[in-house]
């Protein structure tokens, strides 16, 4: 199986290490040339620091309580009631230990990997008793994983090799038996997680002179959360923005290195001196500051004289840079500046549009990454506890996202909401007596992430 899955992540290779080079050579795995060495252009670069950092403030805003749980249909109306404060609680336990983890610095690189590539992986891991959080995260690099698809067509099969030294082999595994060595020895090790039972099976290995056995163990989820931006059918790996403008990043990054050398040669010149030979055009070098060689008295290599100059690179420039900009949605995330100020109708349209326009990318975003990772995160906290011991799948306890861009979203049905409003009392006479106040209070403090804190339960179930 690991020699199927690697066999369909070969022809992947190039097109990544390609969109690594000219979007992000730091986190890419170069070879051959220094990183970043025969880059001339930084629109891409930055687009995609951009993308990635608005795609962290739309899904999973710093410090924000971005998602909560909430009773599911299975539970009895009094039942549900009484558990509101109980998953309010809940909910903030869980973001707790979010923030206290290093989920923010990890989960921007893997969100790096997922505008660049297409596809990014983050670790979950439980920490150790007595550490800030429960949380541990490890932004997985995609050279380091071969993925593929399980029987119900979930990425959730992962083969991981890394490379550690033995003492964080040791801190990782405690309960490894490791032949003795130096601590700063590197070790190689090969991990592999697949679906099995309705759980998940993780066995690690390290690549010794034999493969030794380090951990073998079951999940209730998986720990390795991989998620893609968008996903053509017969394809394992998702397909990013950055591959859909590297055509137009490439020509870009020629574009301004034509430009820079039309530039050096304007300031050094050009230049010519009296040769007795004769002149062999074969070795005449047209570089910056370059001597050419030419017969006593003769005009020796003289330019065309063009009727009129039309320099048209900056036209080609500035298009090739707005292209760039759209395609990795820098335009649809503008920054707000003091000479640029927005009314609250301009940026509640914005968001409309912005939630509109990922709307297909969210929808898997979500259904790749918000879940599986909250359900991970909930796993571990309920196996220590912290949390109420209830099942989260949609039947007991559902996941209430609270995030901008869910906000968005949910802001278009409130929008309806209250134009059918505005309409019904307009009517006049009875008309305002099919509306149910209470109910329709609740749905907007649902919709706007009002907490349940705020809203008096005994008032809305008297007046119902």
């Amino acid at each position: 199986m690991v020699a199927s899955a690697a066999a369909n992540r070969q022809p992947w290779e190039s097109l990544w290490q390609e969109c690594y080079d000219y979007a992000l050579p730091q986190r890419g795995r170069t070879t051959g040339t220094r990183r970043g060495e025969n880059l001339y252009d930084a629109t891409a670069l930055d687009a995609v620091d951009q993308l990635a950092a608005s795609l962290l403030g739309h899904l999973v805003p710093p410090f924000t309580q971005w998602f909560g749980f909430k009773p599911g249909p299975a539970l009895a109306a009094e039942d549900a009631e009484k558990l509101v404060p109980v998953l309010e609680k809940a909910g903030q336990v869980v973001q707790g230990h979010f923030d206290r983890s290093n989920f923010l610095v990890e989960v921007h690189q893997s969100l790096l990997d997922l505008v660049v590539a297409g596809t990014g992986t983050l670790l979950l891991e439980e920490a150790n008793l007595g550490a800030q959080s429960a949380f541990r995260f490890t932004a997985v690099p995609l050279q380091q994983t071969v993925l593929d698809e399980g029987e119900n067509g979930l990425l959730d099969i992962t083969y991981r090799e890394s490379e550690l030294t033995r003492a964080q082999v040791i801190a990782r595994f405690p309960e490894s038996e490791l032949p003795t060595g130096k601590p700063d020895e590197k070790i190689k090790l090969l991990e592999a997680v697949y679906p099995e039972n309705s759980a998940y099976t993780l066995v690690v290995y390290a690549l010794l002179n034999e493969p030794t056995l380090l951990f073998s163990g079951r999940f209730q989820t998986s720990p390795f959360i991989t998620f893609r931006w968008m996903k053509s059918p017969g394809d394992i790996y998702g397909r990013s923005p950055v591959m859909k403008a590297l055509p137009d990043i490439k020509t870009a990054n020629k574009v301004v290195e034509l430009i820079l050398k039309n530039a050096s040669i304007a300031v050094t010149g050009i230049w010519q001196a009296d040769d007795d030979g004769v002149l062999n055009p074969a070795t005449v070098e047209l570089v910056p500051g370059a001597i050419i060689p030419k017969a006593a008295g003769s005009k020796g290599l003289t330019p065309l004289e063009m009727p009129g100059r039309f320099d048209v690179s900056q036209l080609v420039l500035e298009d090739l840079r707005a292209r760039i900009r759209h395609a990795l949605l820098v335009d649809k995330f503008p920054q707000i500046t003091a000479s640029k100020r927005m009314t609250a109708t301009e940026i509640m349209e914005r968001s409309a549009e912005t939630a509109m326009l990922l709307g297909a990318t969210y929808g898997r975003l979500q259904v790749e990454f918000l879940t599986p990772l909250i359900q991970r995160a909930y796993a571990i906290l309920r196996r220590r506890g912290d949390v109420p011991d209830l099942a989260l799948d949609g039947r007991q306890v559902m996941i209430d996202y609270r995030s901008p861009l869910a906000r968005a979203q949910a802001q278009r049905h409130l929008e309806s909401l209250t134009g059918f409003i505005q309409d019904i009392l307009a009517l006049g006479g009875g008309a305002a007596q099919i509306l149910n106040a209470p109910a329709i209070a609740r749905y907007m403090g649902d919709t706007l992430g009002v907490s349940p804190a705020f809203i008096n339960p005994e008032n809305i179930s008297s007046q119902q």
